[in-house]
């Protein structure tokens, strides 16, 4: 008797799990489900996917979200897209979104955009309600050398149709500040740009910056514009002071050139003395042959004695008192 329960047990154990794996590979309540909800596919359809590796469910409940919302969705397409690594319900819930808001958006268009890496729903979501960008802070100089610190918030919408191979937000923000720099540099003063804000951004949208991005841009809205520095008198006084070096290096060579010409002339002035001195030395003897051959008397001597003496006081009184 116990022996016959524990049999009947375990065909009962059995029968479950091969209901189970039935059922796993045979989704009836998904077909069911399907069934009611209007959506046309088949059982086999369903067991097909689960050997494809394709979860029934995600491709089923897409499809019923999709039909309740009034569109029409082909399996195929849906399983597809699945093994091409895209995100099914993403795509369709942007295919309704794109729907009800009027945007003309197809499911190849869609699940292009998806396999691209770019949120589909997301930017469906943009298109209806545009996204505020914030600009980091744009420097620039006006022709008076003032410099300027500028913030801009940028409205932008979703081009569906540049989303595959359009720019991303960081060229927007990238022409955007090279727009706000552009039109500072072209005022003649900052005041101008102070005075009158909005000049920058009819400037800047005047541009066209949008061309071959991903969003259109609806408005420019300068938030914020700070003074900087004084570019123009930091330039002129690191000027001067490059002229001021310049010219000091010059002086700096002239004394050391007249340094130089005043040593070589000391140098020929003490060579000039030596030969006076080695001159001088001569004198007597030239003074001796003379009286020797008569040609210099006693009181030519005395003359040239007292000459000489005369000589030496005015150049005792010509020298400075020590």
């Amino acid at each position: 008797m116990t022996s016959s329960i524990a049999v009947l047990l375990i065909w009962i154990a059995v029968a479950i799990v091969a209901l189970i794996i039935l059922l796993w590979f045979f989704p009836v309540t998904l077909w069911f489900q399907a069934l009611i909800s209007g959506v046309k596919i088949s059982l086999i359809q369903l067991v097909l996917m689960r050997w494809r590796k394709v979860p029934p469910s995600t491709i089923v409940m897409a499809m019923v979200t999709g039909t309740k919302a009034g569109l029409k969705l082909d399996a195929n397409a849906l399983e597809a897209h699945y093994l091409a690594k895209g995100n099914v319900p993403n795509v369709v819930n942007a295919l309704i979104s794109a729907d009800k808001a009027n945007i003309n958006l197809d499911f190849k268009m869609a699940a292009a955009i998806d396999l691209a890496g770019r949120d589909v729903f997301e930017a469906v979501q943009m298109s209806v309600n545009p996204k505020v960008i914030n600009t980091p802070p744009v420097t620039a100089v006006a022709k008076d050398g003032i410099q300027l610190i500028a913030k801009a918030r940028v409205t932008v919408r979703a081009n569906i149709k540049q989303l595959v191979g359009g720019a991303g937000e960081e060229t927007v923000l990238a022409r955007v500040g090279e727009g706000i720099v552009s039109s500072i540099g072209a005022a003649e003063s900052h005041k101008e740009v102070l005075e009158h804000p909005d000049s920058i951004s009819k400037v800047v949208l005047a541009k066209g910056l949008d061309a071959g991005t991903a969003f259109e841009i609806l408005s420019i809205d300068i938030a914020d514009i700070d003074i900087g520095k004084n570019i123009g008198a930091v330039l002129q006084i690191d000027q001067a002071n490059a002229d001021k070096n310049i010219a000091q290096a010059r002086a700096e060579e002239k004394r050391a050139m007249a340094v130089a010409l005043e040593q070589e002339m000391k140098a020929k002035a003490q060579e000039a003395r030596a030969k006076v001195i080695e001159a001088e030395k001569e004198i007597p003897l030239a003074m001796a042959d003379a009286f020797r051959s008569g040609n210099l008397g006693i009181m030519d001597y005395y003359k040239i004695k007292n000459i000489q003496a005369d000589t030496d006081m005015r150049e005792n009184i010509a020298k400075p008192v020590q």
